[in-house]
């Protein structure tokens, strides 16, 4: 797939701009917040730089799995300014989100520096901005700063007993691609997220011999689309309802739309739908696991506990010696390095704020992207990049 010239290095970064207000804004981050939150502060007549540690834009969705699609609408997933062509079809595929995040880059002309990684930044000797530490040893000086690195940027793996000894096939769902070298093979997939839901069916109708899927908390399903209506629609509509008033609503829906899986190993989750999300869990959208487990094609098994022997021991003591373990356990933000110093990340990595307010100790910084809303992460981003772009024109005095 051909970069865009957008995409390309177009000149090195600003190096310790003389004024403050010669300064650029920097975004971290070449991904669909980066290039939103870019695109809304040009229209604002701001100068923004895109700082992208790799060497193309939307280089986190290029590493995804060949099958995903998004589970959000392709006109609800479009970035401001640009919406997505109506042949990529309702649920856009990898590749067409890939090319859309390119066309977007070339078509605003975005200012974008491929292969630059910030490493920290910290405020500016002169106390009106803020001093990134770069790649090659670059100190750039910028009037703020937005961090768009990403909600999935690092892999995560629990610190599993036993697992370093573990001569078995192990891999990250983030290093999966399709279903082809596991055709004929037993696989455990760890973690009933969205991927690891996803990855299960991929494995099953890809021929894989057997396909576990290790459940450590039930996750809440819910229909991709009923009828023809997308679950985002009503994701939208009660966003801002009191969340026991959602997870009321939501358990007879549940109820009418996903059968019982009980006997199958996956009973109806004891916690509310939005109880959950508010905690940073999304609901697991249905795209063929209810009708893999139901039919048995998808066996749900104890969460994974350690490794020993070359097995794979359960929560229930159970042991299991699959050919290959695909462990879908997520992502760390891994920001410590790059702003844990400046007191803005809670105790769980994330930041203490997301979107058009800076922490308060922080003026001049802003986080988009770092948040699991139920109603669709591209939407979200498209809704912050204006408003993100409104606050740093008023703290650069430029609005």
């Amino acid at each position: 797939m051909a970069d865009s010239p957008a995409s390309a290095s177009p000149a090195e970064p600003t190096q310790h701009a003389a004024h403050p207000a010669e300064r650029p804004v920097y975004v971290i981050g070449g991904g669909p917040g980066g290039l939103a939150t870019a695109y809304a502060l040009r229209a604002r007549g701001v100068r923004a730089v895109v700082l992208e540690r790799s060497g193309r834009v939307g280089a986190s969705w290029r590493r995804h799995y060949d099958r995903l699609h998004l589970h959000t609408t392709r006109r609800l997933s479009a970035l401001p300014g640009l919406p997505m062509p109506r042949r990529f079809g309702r649920w856009v595929a990898r590749d067409d989100v890939v090319r859309y995040l390119e066309k977007y880059a070339e078509h605003h002309e975005l200012e974008i520096v491929t292969g630059v990684e910030v490493s920290r930044v910290e405020r500016s000797p002169d106390g009106t901005g803020w001093l990134l530490h770069a790649t090659g040893g670059r100190q750039l000086t910028g009037a703020a700063v937005v961090v768009a690195t990403g909600y999935n940027h690092t892999p995560r793996l629990p610190d599993w007993p036993g697992r370093a000894a573990y001569a078995g096939e192990f891999l990250h769902a983030g290093d999966y691609r399709g279903p082809k070298p596991f055709a004929g093979r037993d696989v455990l997939v760890v973690g009933a997220g969205n991927t690891g839901a996803e990855i299960a069916v991929d494995l099953v109708e890809g021929g894989a011999a057997r396909v576990r899927l290790a459940v450590r908390t039930t996750p809440h399903i819910v229909r991709r689309s009923t009828a023809g209506w997308a679950s985002q629609y009503t994701s939208i509509l009660v966003r801002r309802l009191p969340v026991g008033l959602v997870d009321r609503l939501a358990r007879p829906l549940a109820k009418l739309s996903v059968p019982d899986l009980s006997a199958r190993g996956l009973p109806r989750p004891d916690t509310g739908l939005y109880s959950r999300v508010r905690q940073g869990s999304i609901p697991v959208l249905d795209v063929g696991l209810v009708d893999a487990v139901r039919e048995g094609r998808v066996e749900i098994v104890a969460a994974v506990d350690s490794f020993e022997d070359g097995k794979v021991v359960l929560a229930d003591g159970t042991r299991v010696s699959p050919d290959a373990v695909i462990a879908a356990t997520g992502y760390v933000r891994a920001l410590e390095n790059l702003v844990g110093h400046l007191d803005v990340l809670d105790a769980r990595g994330n930041p203490v704020v997301n979107g058009a307010r800076a922490p308060r100790d922080a003026p001049g910084l802003y986080f988009t992207g770092f948040v699991t809303p139920i109603s669709g992460a591209l939407r979200e981003l498209a809704i912050d990049a204006p408003k993100i772009a409104k606050a740093v024109a008023k703290h650069t005095g430029t609005a």
